[in-house]
């Protein structure tokens, strides 16, 4: 009786030893595939931006896809997020500071947010670039979206050339904008 008791306990102990090995193994896949704040992501880097066409609050269709005038910045937000509520204001100034040669668009990832406090925070942060609502997430699935804030920066050929999960401070995303734009 003593003997299978103790072989019970050790098919346990390794059961729970398997168990705990499997998930802290996709824990450690799970932190490896969030990227840290500011880190550059090369999904996309190099490829053709892809195409989509959402609308703004006042009905005017903004597109993306294909050449364009100018550089653009396509930001992923969401209105609880607060990474996007520090970079909304450097992203509003620098939108307003180059806007000869680049484009801004807010996309608010509405299927993650409540579109009443997405248009609170488009009005407390005055935002001076056209600003959409990706209501189903379809275009931030598109993107391959894995955080907020993710911005996408595409030349004027309609080519992605960074991509940026998280924050920049300021000077770091100036800096990106010139590169970009080649101001």
């Amino acid at each position: 009786m003593r003997a299978v008791k103790r072989l019970n306990f050790a098919v346990l102990a390794l059961v729970v030893l398997f168990v705990a090995a499997v998930l802290g193994s996709r824990l450690d896949d799970e932190q490896e595939a969030v990227p840290a704040a500011g880190q550059t992501s090369s999904a996309g880097a190099g490829r053709a931006a892809p195409a989509f066409s959402l609308e703004d609050n006042n009905g005017h269709v903004y597109s993306v896809g294909g050449p364009r005038e100018k550089a653009l910045i396509v930001n992923f937000w969401a209105s609880w997020c607060g990474p996007c509520q520090e970079e909304a204001p450097d992203l509003n100034a620098m939108a307003l500071k180059y806007k000869n040669v680049l484009d801004v668009y807010g996309v608010n990832v509405t299927s993650q947010d409540y579109k009443p406090n997405a248009e609170r925070f488009v009005r407390k942060y005055m935002l001076a670039f056209p600003v959409m609502y990706d209501l189903k997430g379809d275009v931030f699935d598109q993107y391959q979206g894995q955080v907020f804030p993710t911005n996408v920066l595409i030349d004027k050929n309609g080519v992605i050339t960074e991509v940026v999960l998280g924050t920049l401070t300021a000077e770091e995303l100036e800096n990106k904008i010139i590169a970009l734009t080649g101001s």
